[in-house]
């Protein structure tokens, strides 16, 4: 990966599926950045990284963000922490207005978004059970 430092001074434990993850994923390369992809296993709780039981070890979700060996958890956190500390590119207005005003629109989105996944995943389970 194209980008500033190593792959080894930043890992992301992520699965591919995680719609949360890949919002990471979308500003690492957005700035440049490189890092190294840790894809966990979630189907067996048994395949869980011991660097997601590490650094997560009390909710064991991903993504995490491991920037020198130390963990920064949950998405919009980590998308402010890579912005504030990868200065290029800035994903944030600097006008505190207009980032109030990006931060409501991403809280809205992620709600409906996470409304919509579940009605489907309702719709899924309904249906696989009429089989």
């Amino acid at each position: 990966m194209g980008g500033q430092g190593n792959g080894k001074e930043v890992k992301l434990l992520g699965t591919w599926f995680s719609r949360y993850a890949q919002r990471v994923v979308w500003v690492l390369k957005l700035k440049g950045i490189d890092y190294e992809w840790v894809e966990q296993g979630f189907r067996d709780p048994k395949n869980r990284s011991q660097l997601l039981l590490k650094y997560n070890p009390v909710m064991k979700t991903v993504p995490v963000l491991v920037h020198h060996g130390r963990p920064v958890l949950e998405s919009l956190i980590i998308l402010e922490y890579i912005d504030e500390t990868w200065k290029n590119n800035p994903i944030l207005p600097s006008d505190p207005y207009e980032r109030a005003m990006a931060r409501f629109w991403e809280n809205l989105i992620d709600q409906k978004v996470q409304i919509t996944t579940r009605c489907i995943l309702s719709l899924f389970l309904s249906f696989s059970q009429i089989r």
